[in-house]
């Protein structure tokens, strides 16, 4: 790619890769990605590399100067002007939770103009962040996932809220289809919570999901794979006194986190072969972290997927820094290990 071949020569000449961290976007997560190409920036401080945050927003892409200023982005090849220079990145490194980052939109764009990025390809990020056709697929190849029912904004519905708790049973939980975190998410206790619910719901997301309720452990499990080979970080169990892993639990610290997960051995390692497994079967790249219920005795549960997450937050606090730090790595040179191998012949 152009952009390859011109960091090439840069490395040659001892200059600096420019990455761009693409954050923002346009769902209720803009802010909490902001966050997150805050702590990229900070893990990429000591890496050979000029970084730039650019915020897409409301249709405005906008790159913020280290002056405080920020610069419009020519969208015909992603450069903008820093002082009396034109800066075009060498790679997008993409952390928007949800639109347009974690359904494939922009990573279509990249592959446009031929920019190396982050994250998986268009497929595979437009399949992760539809939750029932992910589910559906996965189950397809016996992954355990709850049971659950699709309803659509606009469109007469194949099921009505009798229906849904009678399948699925109460409680339940009602989230939006296409979403990234916690907004717009339900636990339905009884029959007159659903409806509300799945407005609430329909708020985030044309297409809402009613889901069974699994009860259990709540894990998490990161890994990425480079050309070199797979790494899967230790897990982390979720503890909370919350209904669920909600949008407090995750980003306003109510909610206790362990890293390593304490889990016996076999458990562990099938979890691993697990997350892996499923990030190969859908061709990932960079970092991806799959959600986990664990049901059952201990050392034989049952894994149950709950979500997968392909741009995960990426704050000091969030799930992946801790792993890679109870990895003994650091984030820095993992970042920094993903964006080489997308240079390498």
């Amino acid at each position: 790619m152009p952009s390859g071949t011109q960091a090439a020569g840069k490395n040659k000449l001892n200059m600096k890769r420019i990455i761009a961290i693409v954050a923002g976007g346009d769902s209720s997560e803009h802010d909490v990605s902001l966050r997150s190409a805050d702590g990229i920036r900070t893990f990429l401080a000591d890496q050979p590399y000029k970084t730039y945050i650019i915020e897409i927003h409301a249709g405005q892409w906008l790159a913020h100067l280290d002056d405080g200023s920020t610069s419009p982005v020519d969208r015909n090849d992603f450069s903008f002007a820093d002082g009396g220079t034109r800066v075009r990145p060498d790679f997008a490194y993409i952390t928007i939770h949800g639109t347009p980052g974690e359904n494939g939109i922009i990573q279509g764009y990249f592959d446009l103009i031929g920019m190396p990025y982050s994250t998986s390809d268009v497929l595979v990020e437009a399949m992760t962040f539809n939750k029932y056709a992910l589910n559906q697929f996965l189950r397809s190849l016996g992954v355990k996932i709850a049971d659950s029912v699709l309803l659509r904004k606009g469109q007469k519905r194949r099921y009505s809220n009798e229906d849904i708790i009678g399948r699925l049973g109460l409680p339940l939980f009602v989230k939006p289809n296409a979403g990234g975190s916690s907004f717009g998410v339900t636990k339905v206790k009884t029959a007159e919570q659903l409806e509300p619910a799945i407005q609430k719901a329909m708020n985030e997301s044309r297409e809402v999901m009613a889901e069974a309720m699994m009860s259990g452990t709540e894990i998490t499990c990161g890994c990425y794979r480079t050309r070199r080979g797979a790494t899967v970080f230790p897990i982390t169990e979720v503890v909370t006194d919350n209904e669920f892993f909600d949008y407090n639990a995750k980003y306003n610290g109510q909610v206790k986190e362990i890293t390593p997960a304490r889990l016996s051995v076999e458990t562990t390692q099938r979890v691993k072969d697990q997350t892996l497994s499923i990030y190969d079967t859908l061709g990932c790249r960079g970092i991806i972290r799959i959600d986990y219920i664990l049901t059952g005795k201990r050392g034989a549960e049952r894994i149950h997927l709950l979500e997968i997450n392909t741009t995960p937050g990426m704050t000091a606090t969030s799930f992946i820094p801790q792993q890679v730090k109870a990895a003994g790595k650091k984030v820095g040179d993992v970042l920094a290990d993903i964006i080489e191998d997308c240079f390498e012949d």
